[in-house]
């Protein structure tokens, strides 16, 4: 070992031991992160802070992502419906209402399953506000019994423009099914959401929870009347899983909700449509569906067996040393199951993973068997902590694929908002194609940073590229975050904020105002 290295090592011991015994706030400039443990409720606060970067409409006062703007605020207005409001879906400025009402319920699952953790860090009120960002615009969008909204914007030709969603002049086209046009996963999917954001407001706002469950049995009546698979959002988001795991997915959160004996027996009586499957998606919501069930299983529903056996069969498919792993782990432990927005599949996992194992712990079981191995519900959530803590930081790249956190994350995310000077600081337009010349082809980091958003990931070798052109691996999605908050919310009881390798020198630790 060189001499330098021995001095700067004492330095750093140094500097360690006195952040370690400081009492004046320095400690909180440290990276919260180890090999061991990260700071869980900043991970939580920022993961749910991107959703208000992603906002369409107008904005509210309480706005903390100061860089955005007001934005296409005559959505709907051909049709002569109000469709304002809503999240972009990712990088571009297409609301596309299959993947969003996927995310309102991961969110609303989340503010479920763990209420009490989520309160306990006081991150439940901002939880909740990012929910109703989604529920509010899903209300809007079923217009009638059998008519629902279900795109705002041209994805192709938003796609060959590179700019603000408040300078946006893009044609802001409207699709909707109807019982002559249908489209049972969107309708379906629309039912889970609202059923499950019902769950979430019961309790603090009784009336809004009560719509949003009227209206969700009436999307689901809606999309199992109608059966057809939906076709209006490809090819940016196509059904390959069919509607069969929708109709069950939205289901079983309708008998959650009401306690409805009909929506039980449609399960019961349905659960030949359940498949062992390795993913969870916005496209395939089996393992959600079976996750769901299998808890009403160990709560003394036998005749729901198969969604247990199911889901069982998933995990066992994820698990390493399972001896029917199908999904295998990068070098650095990541789970890989596609090379396009892999993060989408690692924090839906999670969530699956998450609470399957919280069902296992309450019902005082010793675990799963996979063939010859044998996983405790501890195994599974370790698994768990390895997925999440490789997300914010502990990888090969040594790098948080989750901006603003830690000391180290993707710079150009490719993102328009994010890549585009502030319309605050620039107010003049940027056009369609100065986008792309002066911003998007840009070698520097993004002007606005879009704290929370995590990116598609590394490659199958742990490698990163931060380029805004790579949009497989460098573009946010809400999907992401919706299943990454779940993931990262069952960790916050071990959340804690180490002094650890390096000091935080560009970390913002306040999340109130992002300029």
């Amino acid at each position: 070992m060189r001499c330098s290295e021995i001095i700067w090592g004492l330095v750093l011991c140094c500097i360690l031991a006195m952040l370690s015994s400081s009492h004046n706030g320095l400690a909180s400039e440290v990276v919260g992160s180890s090999a061991e443990g990260y700071d869980y409720k900043d991970a939580l606060d920022k993961a749910i802070l991107f959703f208000e970067g992603q906002r369409s409409g107008k904005l509210p006062a309480s706005q903390r992502m100061k860089w955005r703007g007001d934005s296409a605020l005559t959505d709907g207005k051909p049709d002569k419906v109000n469709l304002v409001g809503g999240y972009y879906d990712a990088g571009d400025n297409v609301k596309f209402g299959w993947p969003m009402a996927f995310t309102v319920t991961l969110l609303s699952w989340t503010a479920v399953e763990y209420r009490q953790e989520i309160s306990q860090a006081n991150h439940l009120n901002n939880l909740r506000t990012a929910i109703r960002w989604g529920t509010d615009f899903i209300l809007r969008a079923h217009t009638s019994p059998t008519t629902l909204y279900t795109q705002v914007g041209d994805g192709n030709a938003d796609h060959q423009c590179w700019e603000r969603p408040e300078d946006m002049d893009t044609p802001r086209t409207l699709y909707k099914i109807t019982s002559d046009s249908p489209g049972t996963e969107a309708a379906a999917e629309a039912a889970a959401a609202l059923s499950a954001a019902s769950l979430a407001f019961k309790g603090v706002d009784s009336n809004y929870s009560s719509r949003l469950l009227s209206k969700s049995k009436s999307l689901f009546e809606f999309a199992d009347k109608y059966r057809g698979s939906y076709t209006g959002s490809c090819p940016f988001y196509c059904s390959f899983s069919g509607y069969q795991d929708e109709l069950l997915w939205s289901a079983a959160w309708l008998y959650m909700a009401s306690g409805d004996k009909k929506y039980y027996n449609y399960v019961l009586s349905n659960q030949g449509w359940s498949q062992a499957v390795s993913e969870f998606s916005w496209d395939n919501k089996f393992a959600g569906v079976q996750t769901l069930l299998a808890k009403e299983f160990y709560g003394g529903k036998k005749d729901l067996s198969k969604y247990k056996t199911d889901v069982e069969s998933f995990i066992c498919a994820l698990m390493p040393g399972s001896s029917s792993l199908q999904i295998k782990t990068t070098s650095g432990g990541l789970l890989y199951v596609r090379d396009a927005a892999n993060l989408q599949y690692v924090t839906s996992s999670c969530m699956v993973l998450a609470v399957y194992s919280e069902t296992l712990k309450a019902s005082n079981i010793d675990g799963i068997q996979c063939g010859s191995a044998h996983f405790s519900a501890s195994q599974i959530k370790d698994f768990i902590k390895l997925q999440v803590n490789y997300i914010l930081g502990n990888n090969p790249m040594k790098m948080s694929y989750m901006v603003g956190f830690g000391s180290k994350y993707p710079m150009q995310l490719h993102h328009r908002g994010s890549s585009i000077p502030s319309i605050r600081s620039h107010p003049s337009k940027v056009g369609c194609n100065d986008g792309f010349s002066s911003y998007f082809s840009s070698n520097n980091p993004n002007p606005n940073q879009h704290v929370g958003a995590i990116v598609g990931g590394p490659d199958p070798n742990d490698h990163f590229n931060d380029l805004r052109s790579d949009y497989s691996h460098s573009e946010p999605t809400t999907y992401i975050n919706a299943a990454f908050v779940g993931a990262v919310a069952a960790l916050l009881d071990e959340s804690k904020q180490e002094p650890l390798q390096l000091l935080r020198m560009n970390r913002t630790t306040n999340t109130r105002d992002y300029m």
